[in-house]
């Protein structure tokens, strides 16, 4: 038996009684229980319809929020994306060595390092479309900026072996990772 229940509609399950749904999800319903408070069940035919409210054809999920939220700051924000460093670079340092042998060389942790190429990357993309968005810019302006920008993803193709992922490695010029 399938159910149309829309937010305020009240059930009866067999095992927790009476209540009222609050809010409906793909994997069931969130149901506020007379005697057993919050619960989520499953969407099943153990539920007996006591009253059917009908959804909201206007009705928008937290989870459709969440994603748009989520995507609008992955597109306007300075927030970096987590991209796994390549494991063979877990728990490793890099070693600056100077020229000058009476200096100390400089040690850093891999991880350190990463972090700020992923963070140069993400800046830059923040970039890239804050001038992709320009209103005052001509497009043949944005052309010759875009040229710049894939010019410095292609100069830290070099850092590519850091990543895991090959989706995650930089590209310049029109050419894949390697």
């Amino acid at each position: 038996m399938e159910y149309n229940l829309g937010i305020g509609s009240r059930i009866s399950h067999p095992s927790y009684g009476k209540g009222v749904v609050i809010n409906i999800k793909t994997s069931g319903l969130k149901v506020t229980f007379i005697d057993h408070g919050l619960k989520e069940i499953p969407l099943n035919n153990d539920i007996e319809v006591i009253e059917e409210v009908l959804p909201d054809e206007d009705n928008v999920s937290f989870y459709d929020i969440e994603t748009t939220l989520t995507n609008i700051l992955k597109k306007w924000s300075d927030v970096s994306e987590i991209v796994p460093l390549g494991d063979k670079w877990t728990g490793g340092t890099m070693v600056l060595n100077p020229g000058d042998t009476s200096l100390q060389s400089k040690e850093i942790p891999i991880k350190t390092f990463f972090h700020k190429i992923i963070m140069l990357r993400d800046r830059i993309r923040v970039m890239e479309q804050k001038i992709n968005a320009s209103k005052t810019l001509s497009e043949e302006e944005k052309i010759d900026l875009e040229q710049y920008i894939s010019r410095m993803y292609g100069s830290l193709t070099t850092f590519n072996v850091l990543f895991k992922n090959p989706s995650h490695k930089f590209t310049g010029s029109g050419k894949s990772a390697e």
